[in-house]
């Protein structure tokens, strides 16, 4: 248990920042066992880590372990003399068009000491491939039947409950090719495989556990072994005992688990348990799952998104100010780029990692914030085996059409000079906006290109100023436009954001060269100036 403990108090310390060395290294302090991997992880796909996995399991198991590694030891390292064959990627690239032998390589590759019969994914003695599929009344028979053992009752009682409160999670049957031998009309194998689609069926369902504290935990995604058969009277009625004997056995061994101080009951050797980290979530979570709201609903509902999920996992506040930020900044930057057409879940990574990239190389805390960015994640590597459009998760699905070409540089952002631009300012009275706006109206040949020059000024517009601008841009939307106004909040900004949308244009942001200080965006240096203009204004509208 304090082991146990030691893991947990570990992620807890490095789920917002951790990348792979670091934890590694703690991991290894902590470890009663440590044993490195046949790859370097950083040598393979970066810095990045998407998490752990952690099995719960008795003290003797770490005995067990420490025979293993005197009775095998481990090869050397320095990769001379081991050959461990081709890689995951390598494998699934050499059979890319077709998924079936795809498999198919992966097993062989795998070898028959880990998977000596290929029987669950191809059938038995040349059946078709249809056949794999079990019919759908197999959950209907289940809940109907009677249970033979203790594990059978529990997970007739989970199922059940999630039927009748119509809980988002699939429930299906394939045969068992491994029992093929043993299939009759009266006995029937089944490997049933149970996903739950929906976070908010694990809050319903814990409510429900509530109520009734003897249902089993519920989770993401798992399967089990269901044998359907027939009995007579006779044989049912001594199934009948045994189940009720099992039952009472198994109540007794929980409660003499329950009144140990330091034990673990004998199933919590089964659960696994996986720790994600933030730095892998802000790309799988936050950016590729977001896309379809920001895309189809805007800014302000994927902003919704993104707060509820950090909120979810329980984020950090100081973490969620500067992902806030950083997030934004994306959604601009991808909507401008991609127009009205979304970018495809399965090939994002190669749009975010160099948004990423250039956001990390602009301080140390934006690189903590990432992780880790370009050379050290190898989007490459990073990016998931695509071809069956799923994922682990199970939330990839088809793309429609394909994606604009990505540039293969880093390069900053370059603006079209083919589309309109709207100059603004996010400042404070006195930054000298309209000094500047002046100077550009006044220089031969404007910004350097053909691209008519319009300038209005917020102390000499009447009305609404941002809906006069917008007026502006749709009658000649090619042109560019200064916007000779303070803009200093996020409302305006959105405003901003929504007439690129309109006009097709973009924003560019003009702010003075200005460190800033904790509180304020500017540096008071900067302050005194601009309190100095102002204070020295006389004909000012």
């Amino acid at each position: 248990r304090k082991s146990a403990t030691s893991f947990f108090a570990a992620y807890d310390a490095l789920c917002e920042e951790g990348t792979a060395t670091p934890v590694c290294k703690a991991l290894d302090e902590i470890a009663d066992i440590s044993v490195p991997g046949s790859k370097d992880h950083v040598m393979v796909q970066g810095e990045i880590l998407e998490g752990l996995v952690a099995r719960i399991v008795s003290r003797e198991s770490s005995v067990q372990m420490e025979e293993v590694l005197r009775n095998f030891p481990i090869p050397s390292l320095d990769g001379g003399d081991s050959d461990l064959g081709p890689s995951l990627r390598d494998i699934c690239a050499a059979n890319r068009s077709d998924e079936k032998q795809q498999i198919k390589s992966l097993l062989e590759n795998v070898g028959s000491s880990m998977c000596p019969d290929h029987r669950d994914w191809f059938g038995y003695s040349g059946l078709e491939a249809q056949s794999r599929n079990a019919d759908k009344s197999v959950v209907t028979h289940f809940l109907q039947a009677h249970p033979t053992d203790y594990a059978t009752k529990k997970l007739q009682e989970m199922i059940g409950l999630m039927k009748r409160k119509n809980f988002s999670a699939s429930f299906k049957s394939y045969w068992n090719y491994q029992k093929v031998d043993s299939l009759s009309n009266d006995n029937l194998c089944y490997k049933m495989v149970i996903h739950v689609y929906s976070d908010s069926v694990f809050r319903r369902y814990q409510q429900e556990m509530r109520k009734n504290q003897e249902l089993w935990p519920l989770y993401r995604g798992f399967f089990v072994d269901v044998n359907l058969f027939k009995a007579n009277n006779k044989k049912a009625a001594e199934l009948s005992k045994d189940s009720n004997t099992l039952l009472r056995n198994i109540n007794g061994a929980l409660d003499s688990s329950l009144s140990s101080k330091d034990g673990l009951a004998d199933e919590d050797s089964n659960l696994m348990v996986k720790l994600k980290f933030l730095t892998y979530k802000i790309r799988t979570f936050l950016i590729r799952n977001g896309l379809s709201t920001l895309f189809k609903d805007g800014p302000s509902a994927y902003r919704t998104y993104y707060l509820r999920q950090m909120k979810i996992w329980g984020t950090s506040a100081s973490k969620q100010k500067e992902l806030t930020k950083m997030l934004d900044e994306w959604a601009v930057y991808i909507r401008r780029k991609y127009q009205n057409k979304q970018l495809p879940s399965s090939t994002y990574l190669s749009e975010a990692e160099p948004f990423l990239e250039q956001y990390a190389k602009r301080s140390p805390a934006n690189q903590a914030l990432i992780g880790a960015a370009g050379d050290l994640v190898q989007t490459e590597n990073f990016l998931a085996i695509l071809d069956a459009q799923r994922d682990e998760e199970g939330d990839l699905q088809p793309e429609r059409g394909t994606a604009p070409s990505s540039p293969t540089s880093t390069s900053l952002d370059v603006v079209s000079k083919t589309e309109g631009l709207i100059v603004f300012f996010p400042g404070i009275p006195g930054c000298a906006k309209s000094a500047l706006c002046e100077q550009i109206l006044n220089t031969p040949g404007g910004l350097g290109d053909n691209r008519p020059l319009h300038s209005l000024m917020g102390d000499r517009t009447k009305g609404r100023y941002w809906q006069k601008v917008a007026d502006e841009r749709k009658k000649k939307p090619f042109r560019i436009t200064l916007a000779d106004k303070n803009a200093p909040n996020e409302e305006v900004w959105r405003q901003i954001e929504d007439m690129c949308g309109m006009t097709k244009a973009a924003a560019v942001p003009v702010i003075p060269d200005s460190e800033g200080t904790d509180s304020n965006p500017f540096s008071l240096e900067a302050l005194a100036v601009f309190m100095f203009r102002v204070l020295q204004r006389v004909n000012h509208p």
